[in-house]
């Protein structure tokens, strides 16, 4: 229900919880790790969907000769600021620099001028050089910045597995709905095919299709889905099973509501507690296993900033310590929070926890 308190511009609108769940979130809050792991996510997870503001080979504004530009949303050619190229043009070129600046041009900078691709050619060691003013965490082997890789990967580790997480779970949720209410031979058909179906491969899977077509984001993503799907299923499954027979069930039912209607208005708010629990560890794993084939070398295209494929430099350069230290840190850390919000959220919709 909404209230309304008084400030100095009016009546704001204020958002009540029910008691419940301002039982639930008082609960989550005192887990002090949990909480504050969650507000750490949360900043780190919406600074890196603005990385093209943060590390970037190209200025966020540009102006020439009176006009501004925006060279992260829209590319110019080297002709157009008087160049000799009809290519995009290379804002780090100090060539291009000099006719910026002949426009009565100046440009802003991102913290770190380097993109996830752009490769210092520059460095005073040969590649993989160690961490300078420059390269904070160094360079891979073929001479890109760690910070910027570590940045958009891991954007892309989170998008990614929250994506699948999403998916699977609407999945799971409605193929573990359907065999918990209707039972019967329905129930025993469906179990009999998660058996069969949880037993392929998935390894084998991605090599088979990595060597008809070139793995992508969400080539990857409908593979792990069709293979991922079932992990909530037996938890809702089993609360449909214990749901069905109770007596609003039946009411409902006799009062001619359809089972549509039953099944996601009536039952699916109790199995819905369970899917949340669970959900920042199917998170977890949706995570892992996109490094876990980055690192094999069947995962995202080559190129593609990954924290797998840097952990797989790491070990291919040993005597390149802060490769593997970057992302052993970055995957680490990134777990570790998604680990600690799980056990708060746990803990939160668990009736019988009580923290002081």
């Amino acid at each position: 229900m909404a209230s309304f308190f008084k400030t100095q511009k009016g009546l704001l609108p204020r958002v009540e919880l029910s008691p419940i769940n301002e039982r639930r979130w008082s609960n989550f809050k005192k887990n002090r790790r949990g909480y504050w792991s969650l507000w750490l996510f949360l900043v780190l997870f919406v600074l890196s969907l603005f990385a093209e503001f943060i590390a970037n080979d190209k200025p966020i504004i540009l102006s020439y000769e009176g006009d501004l530009h925006f060279p992260i949303f829209v590319e110019y050619s080297e002709q157009y600021f008087g160049g000799d190229f009809p290519t995009e043009a290379d804002y780090r070129d100090p060539f291009v620099e000099d006719l910026i600046k002949e426009g009565d041009g100046w440009m802003v900078w991102p913290i770190i001028r380097y993109g996830y691709d752009t490769i210092n050619r520059n460095t005073p060691t040969p590649v993989p050089s160690p961490p300078t003013s420059e390269n904070w965490l160094g360079t891979d082997d073929q001479g890109r910045d760690v910070v910027a890789r570590v940045i958009y990967g891991f954007r892309i580790s989170i998008l990614f597995g929250l994506t699948l997480t999403i998916l699977s779970s609407i999945v799971g949720v409605t193929a573990g709905a359907i065999q918990g209410y209707f039972g019967g031979w329905t129930d025993l058909l469906f179990q009999r095919f998660i058996e069969i179906w949880t037993s392929i491969p998935t390894l084998y899977l991605i090599i088979i299709v990595a060597a008809v077509i070139e793995p992508s984001f969400w080539v990857l993503l409908g593979i792990l889905l069709l293979l991922n799907w079932a992990d909530l299923v037996g938890v809702v499954r089993a609360e449909f099973l214990r749901a069905r027979n109770f007596q609003y069930v039946q009411a409902a039912r006799a009062l001619g509501v359809g089972d549509t209607v039953i099944m996601y208005r009536h039952i699916l708010p109790n199995a819905i507690v369970a899917t949340i629990t669970l959900m920042p560890f199917i998170l977890n794993g949706s995570i892992t296993a996109l490094t876990s084939l980055d690192f094999l070398g069947l995962g995202l295209p080559p190129g593609s900033p990954s924290l797998g494929e840097l952990l797989k430099q790491g070990k291919a350069n040993l005597h390149a310590p802060w490769l593997g230290i970057s992302a052993f840190f970055s995957i680490a850390v990134m777990l570790s929070l998604l680990v600690f919000i799980g056990e708060a959220v746990r803990d939160a919709f668990d009736p019988r926890k009580v923290l002081a």
